[in-house]
C-alpha cells in the first residue's frame, strides 16, 4: 500500500474512534444543569444556523422527488446498457472489453452524481431539525454542552411544524 493511503486510513480510523468515544480536542463548555425531577424528560436544542450549505440544500428540497425520479430513470437506463453490452458479448461468443467501456463510464458518473446530490440534500442538520412548541423558527437537536443549548421538555419538541 502507498504511504499516503496508509496515513489516510490511520487518520480516518483515529477520527472514527475519537468521535465514537466522545473525545474532544478542545475542552467543551459546562453542561446544562437540569432539575432532578426533569431528568430523562428534556431534549437539548440549539438554534438552527442557516448557512450557505443549508440554503443550497433547502433550495433543492422542493425538487427532491424529481431528482430521485431522474436518478431511478438513469439507473434503469444503465441496467439496460449493461444488459445490452452483455448480450452483444454473448452473441459473439467472446469477451470484448470495449463493449463495457460505456456502461462502466456511466456507472462511475451516476455513482458520483448520486454522492454529490446526497451530500447536498442530506446535510446533518436535515436529520436533526426539530420544532419547539411556541417558536416559529426551527431548532436542531444537540448535546447539553453545545454552544447555545437549551433544555426543553420533550413533549414540547416535534420533528413536524406545529
Amino acid at each position: 500500500m502507498n504511504k499516503t493511503m496508509v496515513f489516510a486510513l490511520i487518520i480516518l480510523t483515529m477520527i472514527i474512534v475519537a468521535s465514537a468515544f466522545n473525545m474532544h480536542l478542545f475542552p467543551t463548555s459546562t453542561p446544562i444543569d437540569v432539575p432532578q425531577e426533569m431528568l430523562g424528560q428534556v431534549l437539548y436544542v440549539c438554534p438552527y444556523e442557516n448557512s450557505t450549505w443549508m440554503s443550497i440544500a433547502n433550495g433543492f428540497r422542493p425538487f427532491t422527488k424529481w431528482i430521485v425520479m431522474l436518478f431511478v430513470f438513469a439507473l434503469i437506463i444503465l441496467v439496460f446498457v449493461w444488459g445490452w453490452a452483455l448480450y452483444q458479448n454473448l452473441l459473439k461468443d467472446k469477451f470484448v472489453r470495449d463493449a463495457f467501456k460505456t456502461p462502466w463510464d456511466g456507472t462511475k458518473a451516476l455513482f458520483w452524481a448520486g454522492v454529490i446530490v446526497l451530500m447536498i440534500l442530506m446535510t446533518p442538520n436535515n436529520f436533526k431539525r426539530v420544532y419547539v412548541f411556541g417558536y416559529n423558527e426551527p431548532f436542531v437537536l444537540c448535546d447539553n454542552v453545545s454552544k447555545g443549548a437549551q433544555a426543553i421538555p420533550a413533549d414540547k419538541v416535534s420533528y413536524k411544524k406545529w
